[in-house]
């Protein structure tokens, strides 16, 4: 197997958004969804811990419970990238995965940026749809190759932030569901 190292694409069978990893994306995104949603709803009750906190401080909550969604995120395709080049006896790391991983961190900067951004000039309302709008985006630019089933997940995506940004409520509803399109594509593409 060491000999036909040629035969596989390293980024492709690194790092990869399908079986195990993306269960647990969809799982993370699910586990997201639910603290955002206890974090809103007790905010607004005014006998909970959390409804005598100030907005700031919740904003800094919500930061947090983000920067955990993607670090826990990004560790899956990494575990999930080191047990592939494992098996198939390749180099984590070289120029193609050096790369994507430099888009992927651009991507994650931007995307952070963005946010804060909209949330500091007090538009909370296009904070669900701008994310999915770039979480559609980055699922496309960071495959190398098109697969057909990444192209529906990336669809699915930007027709939820469609529907977040004319219904802002449905922010709940949208991660719920891309959570649930993640764990398919996870069991899909094994």
């Amino acid at each position: 197997m060491a000999n036909n190292k040629h035969l596989y694409d390293n980024f492709e069978v690194n790092f990869n958004l399908k079986g195990f990893s993306s269960i647990l994306i969809g799982i993370y995104f699910f586990l997201l969804s639910i603290a955002y949603k206890y974090v809103i709803t007790n905010f607004l009750v005014d006998d909970h811990t959390l409804g005598m906190l100030s907005p700031q401080i919740i904003e800094i909550i919500f930061i947090s419970l983000a920067g955990i969604f993607i670090l826990f995120s990004s560790l899956a395709l990494f575990f999930s990238g080191k047990r592939s080049s494992k098996n198939f006896h390749l180099l984590l790391w070289n120029g193609k995965t050096k790369v994507a991983f430099l888009k992927y961190v651009i991507g994650i900067v931007f995307l952070f940026a963005l946010l804060i951004i909209l949330m500091n000039l007090g538009l909370v309302d296009y904070i669900t749809p701008s994310f999915l709008f770039t979480y559609a985006i980055f699922l496309l630019l960071v495959k190398s190759n098109f697969r057909k089933n990444i192209i529906i997940l990336s669809l699915l995506s930007l027709l939820l932030g469609i529907y977040c940004f004319i219904i802002p409520s449905y922010w709940y509803s949208s991660f719920t569901i891309l959570a649930i399109a993640h764990a398919t594509y996870g069991i899909v593409e094994r």
